[in-house]
């Protein structure tokens, strides 16, 4: 079956597609373009892969068709030239939807939302449904539609989306939707809170018969921006009582057990076995970099948590250990409230060494706080600095709170680094 391209799009086609950004997005774009028997230009302003790197004059007239990654904002000047020329500009996530065969399940939150993606698409998978995570998980909606030719009326794609992807979207249709949590982040290109928060509350707005599912920070942030959430849409995801069943599996603790709460709303309202669910929690295992144990040398555990981003993810990580850590952290500023968070982390550390960017103002605030620090040139240091002040018993927790594009390609890039620093400090880890 190929796929069935929508008649407002089948003209566009006839000219060339621009696509903005050289990354994973825009090359699966690409080749979703291409696909349709179309032909795409990519522009990124770093030329990446040998992509043009200007969007002006003669050349903004030749494209009918505008496709963005999610790193391009509402208002980058090339988005403006090409909409002033009259070119329709989808985003990826929006232009990959109108090729989608089956159901969407949308997954959006501040933090827990890859986790959210990984284990309903795991727990579908358990009971034989086709499938798919895609989206902000690393692997675009674009890709997965070219590789499965748009997907058969019974596949599922289980979408995580982001409020960068989520803020500008007209065409894509969710037929449910879940928004784990809500906090402090991405100020840098969103400005404030509010703007924030109505990003997200776009994803809902584009779930078809509104079944949404919002944990309690978000019902929280709902009612102060004064949006309305339907009663069945409440879900209480924050002091719950212990769940024996899921005792030995990764969320039998905060903050994962936010994350099964969520999935259980929707599996519930899907009318699935909550049996299945269980078992699927049980043989399920966390991504790479997210609060995982690297291990003991010394007498001290290590911990990698590179893609604690944010703060509310720092904040959830020092708090769930017995006792105040020895914090790794700092990176590429997002914007918000530096103060606040170092306040709030402040009882539960023993020490903190930052790292990056913000490691100046991340050291006079901990000053100001009176929690002991050390600026260290880069990770390298920090390990080694951490690895020399930390005694038996301590826990040296990389858990950044910040973007890690500064000194590393990715988060994945700063855990695999964290890793092997750890591995080469010449103990046994055990």
């Amino acid at each position: 079956m190929s796929l069935v391209i929508p008649e407002f799009i089948q003209p566009l086609l006839a000219q060339p597609v621009a696509i903005f950004g050289g990354g994973v997005s825009g090359r699966a774009v690409l080749a979703l373009v291409e696909a349709l028997g179309g032909q795409g230009v990519i522009f990124d302003e770093k030329a990446l892969g040998g992509a043009r790197a200007e969007f002006r004059g003669a050349v903004v007239q030749t494209h009918r068709l505008v496709v963005f990654s999610p790193g391009f904002s509402p208002t980058h000047p090339w988005i403006g030239a090409a909409r002033a020329s009259g070119a329709v500009c989808l985003a990826e996530l929006d232009f990959a939807s109108l090729f989608w065969r089956g159901s969407l399940i949308a997954i959006t939150g501040t933090n827990g939302k890859t986790t959210l993606t990984e284990f309903l698409t795991h727990a579908l998978r358990s009971i034989g449904r086709d499938a798919h995570a895609t989206g902000n998980i690393g692997h675009s909606f674009a890709q997965l539609v070219v590789e499965s030719d748009g997907g058969a009326p019974d596949s599922m794609a289980v979408c995580e989306v982001s409020s960068f992807q989520a803020e500008m979207l007209r065409y894509f249709r969710a037929d449910a939707a879940l928004w784990t949590n809500f906090a402090e982040d991405h100020l840098e290109r969103h400005g404030e809170m509010e703007a924030y928060f109505l990003a997200k509350w776009r994803l809902f707005e584009r779930t078809v018969g509104g079944h949404v599912f919002a944990g309690t920070s978000t019902q929280h942030y709902a009612h102060i921006f004064g949006q309305t959430l339907p009663a069945e849409a409440l879900v209480a995801t924050e002091d719950q009582p212990a769940d024996v069943l899921l005792r030995g599996t990764v969320f039998a603790h905060y903050p994962q057990r936010e994350n099964f709460l969520l999935a259980a709303a929707w599996w519930r309202g899907a009318g699935l076995r909550e049996n299945a669910l269980y078992a699927a929690a049980a043989s399920f295992r966390l991504g790479a970099h997210r609060l995982a144990r690297v291990g003991e040398c010394g007498g001290v555990t290590y911990w990698n948590d590179s893609k604690a981003t944010n703060f509310h993810a720092v904040e959830a990580a020092v708090a769930g250990f017995p006792a105040p850590v020895i914090l790794i952290a700092g990176g590429k500023s997002k914007g918000g409230d530096v103060a606040a968070f170092v306040r709030r982390i402040a009882p539960h550390v023993k020490h903190v060494f930052v790292i990056g960017e913000t490691r100046s103002v991340l050291a006079m605030l901990c000053g100001a706080s009176q929690v002991p620090h050390t600026v260290c040139a880069d990770l390298a240091e920090a390990v080694g600095l951490a690895a020399r002040t930390a005694v038996t018993g301590d826990n040296v927790l990389l858990s950044p709170g910040f973007a890690s594009f500064d000194q590393f390609r990715n988060y994945e890039d700063r855990g695999t680094q964290f890793i092997t620093l750890v591995n080469n400090l010449g103990g046994v880890l055990v």
